[in-house]
């Protein structure tokens, strides 16, 4: 009786053994993948980058004009460029004792030492550090004599100023995997053992993986019966690397670039399983990544009372701006709401 009921035991623990070994085998597939990942590869790949959201150069310095406000976009808490108080016409013009006085949405503006809005001594409008409350209309009227013997001449020249801000931009990433019964541990540790080595995988890139979703489900696979699938989903975000213990600010930490970099790191490492997979003599793991399931998709965010218009904001397509009076935007969305009870920037409620 002894003998016969240790016989299960053993056959128990040789079960046991056997998935063990079938999830290690899973495992050490993931570990030789992101290896393989880290080797430079022979072949290069003509990319296009997303285009990044700032502005270009000629944006440094912002002219007026007497028919229309002229639209300037300032980085929150940052500065901003030099807002002249003069025409195109006038920028290079000589211009006789001219004299400049700037309005904004607060009244006049009075240019102290330390303060975040300063005017020069050519009559410039600068930010130090843009806040929200600033966004709004500026006025500045100019007087000056083009010649000694000519009378003091007049121009009024309006500026829309708005705070904007960087997009919170991500890729969202989808893959399945051959799995285990739907209710055994061997997949829950699976998926801690994937995320950590993803995110091992990213660490010097400073990004981040968040799982979004992991699923267990039976498929019905044509002519070939049932089988167990998980289903996940993650993201990968940039970290802010300005405010990290080594603070980055060369060109190539610019979020998009990182996120960019990321993104072909994670292909190559599913490709990389794939590929092992398909020179193994032996048996398949029980948990492996299925071929061609990987997806991505792009996800473009503004932060809540700000949002992207490219009708409104031509010379800032991807920016996200500050949602102006009569609009809002309560949630993450890309785009401000109307809301005609709206009076102020920024809006994140409509009353």
């Amino acid at each position: 009786m002894e003998a016969y009921a240790l016989g299960p035991a053993r056959r128990g623990r040789r079960r046991t053994r056997a998935a063990g070994s079938l999830l290690s085998q899973a495992a050490i597939l993931l570990f030789i993948s992101a290896f393989l990942v880290r080797v430079p590869s022979s072949v290069g790949h003509l990319v296009r980058l997303p285009r990044a959201f700032r502005l270009t150069k000629d944006s440094v310095k912002i002219v007026g004009s007497t028919s229309f406000p002229v639209k300037a976009y300032v980085m929150l808490h940052q500065k901003s460029p030099h807002v002249l108080c003069v025409t195109q016409q006038l920028r290079n013009a000589e211009l006789i004792d001219p004299s400049f006085q700037w309005y904004g949405p607060k009244g006049k503006v009075v240019s102290v030492e330390n303060r975040t809005a300063q005017i020069t001594s050519t009559g410039s409008l600068v930010f130090q550090n843009f806040e929200e409350s600033m966004s709004g209309i500026y006025t500045c009227f100019l007087e000056y004599k083009p010649t000694v013997e000519e009378i003091v001449k007049h121009l009024q020249l309006k500026y829309a100023i708005y705070a904007y801000r960087e997009p919170h931009y991500y890729y969202q990433f989808t893959a399945r995997y051959h799995a285990a019964p739907c209710n055994s541990i061997y997949n829950i540790s699976f998926e801690k053992k994937l995320l950590q080595i993803l995110s091992k995988l990213l660490l010097d890139l400073s990004c981040e993986i968040s799982l979004l979703k992991s699923e267990c489900h039976r498929v019905k696979m044509q002519r070939a019966g049932l089988q167990n699938e998980l289903f996940f989903a993650f993201s990968v975000s940039s970290l802010d690397t300005e405010k990290g213990p080594k603070p980055c600010t060369d060109h190539n930490c610019e979020p998009y670039k990182r996120l960019f970099k990321a993104k072909n790191l994670i292909e190559r490492f599913f490709n990389q399983q794939v590929e092992i997979l398909g020179r193994r003599a032996e048996q398949l793991p029980q948990i492996y990544y299925i071929e061609g399931t990987l997806q991505m998709v792009w996800i473009n965010r503004c932060f809540p009372g700000y949002g992207m218009n490219v009708q409104q904001h031509p010379k800032c397509p991807e920016c996200c701006v500050i949602c102006s009076p009569g609009s809002y935007n309560p949630r993450d969305g890309i785009h401000c709401l109307q809301c005609n009870s709206s009076l102020v920037y920024g809006a994140k409620t409509c009353l």
